[in-house]
């Protein structure tokens, strides 16, 4: 029966964490997929969002800024709107670069932020990070609390998705991917095409804040190896690359199907002995070792993927004049 229930809490975990990604690739794949913006500074907006939840929910504390008490909801929204507020700050000099230009400037601002939110003690307890961390339905008893914090993730991705959904087909989506697959005839038509830009910059950049707080309430704990960019920026843009760029059900596929994944191959080295021979030569902390081999498994999976599906799983698609769906033909060179 114990077996039963570990399995269980699992799959509640697994979800729970897949969800999170899934806001985080949906948010990218406003950026990327629908206007062509390559931000490569993922982490810094996901780490802004746990923070300033983490700042605002948690009781006062003398080794890091707190007590403000203010309830989840709130909390959350101010914390989206801080990142929102950093992206049209970080847009409004940077949204004009292409976008290899675009991913430099985006990763040097990330590793500032990530310096500021370590560095600065009095705010964030600097290297121990903050913990205790209040979650949402804590108070309900064990494994209600997981359940009920896992369907208020689970009902957050399905609302952003039926909104993004929605702005996709709407003459604001449109315009997007007219602006993403030649700058230069939008502008030509009268698009601003460094306002509308610079919108989905903001409000991707807020969707990843939105990640960062619900990781941090599911943890109880962030600090700055909680950001590593190889946990979450790498991996949200295989993600979003595997699933399919500008298809919203794409993004959130990858999402999970990557997650389960990484998670699956840390059970796997799990399983591994402590110390192996090879050759006549022994090699220690084998489970330490393997776990690096898990990037290398991902970006074999993207691999093995592309190579069967080209334009990711479930391919962009757009609405025909004559209400079908199309699938989008071979892609140009994209601009951002």
């Amino acid at each position: 029966m114990d077996q039963f229930y570990g399995y269980g809490i699992y799959a509640i975990s697994l979800l729970t964490v897949g969800g999170m990604y899934a806001i985080l690739t949906l948010g990218l794949n406003l950026q990327w997929g629908f206007a062509g913006l390559f931000n490569a500074g993922i982490a810094g907006f996901f780490a802004v969002g746990a923070y300033v939840t983490a700042i605002l929910t948690k009781p006062e504390a003398p080794e890091h800024l707190g007590g403000y008490g203010l309830p989840m909801a709130p909390a959350i929204a101010v914390a989206m709107l801080v990142a929102a507020a950093i992206a049209w700050a970080i847009g409004r000099i940077c949204i004009r670069l292409r976008s290899d230009y675009l991913a430099i400037a985006t990763i040097g601002i990330a590793e500032i932020l990530r310096l500021i939110l370590k560095n600065e003690t009095w705010a964030t307890n600097g290297p121990r990070g903050i913990s205790s961390i209040p979650r949402a339905f804590e108070y309900l008893p064990d494994p209600w609390d997981k359940l009920a914090f896992m369907a208020l993730v689970l009902v957050t991705v399905l609302v952003i998705y039926l909104a993004l959904e929605k702005a996709w087909r709407s003459p604001w989506g449109r315009v997007m991917t007219a602006i993403r697959d030649s700058e230069d005839a939008a502008r030509a038509a009268g698009k601003d095409v460094e306002s509308f830009r610079l919108q989905a910059f903001v409000l991707g950049s807020a969707l990843m804040a939105l990640g960062g707080a619900y990781y941090g309430q599911y943890t109880k704990y962030f600090g700055p190896d909680s950001s590593d960019p190889a946990s979450v920026t790498f991996l949200v843009w295989v993600m979003l690359i595997a699933g399919g760029s500008a298809n919203n059900r794409g993004a959130v596929l990858g999402a999970f199907l990557l997650w389960t994944i990484w998670s699956g191959t840390q059970i796997v080295t799990g399983w591994l002995p402590r110390e192996i021979s090879l050759f006549g030569v022994a090699i220690p902390d084998v489970p330490v070792r393997a776990a690096y081999l898990r990037i290398f498994l991902i970006g074999l999976v993207l691999q093995v993927v592309l190579q069967r599906y080209s334009k990711g799983i479930l391919p962009e698609t757009r609405p025909a004049v004559l209400g079908r769906r199309i699938t989008r033909g071979p892609e140009p060179g994209r601009q951002g």
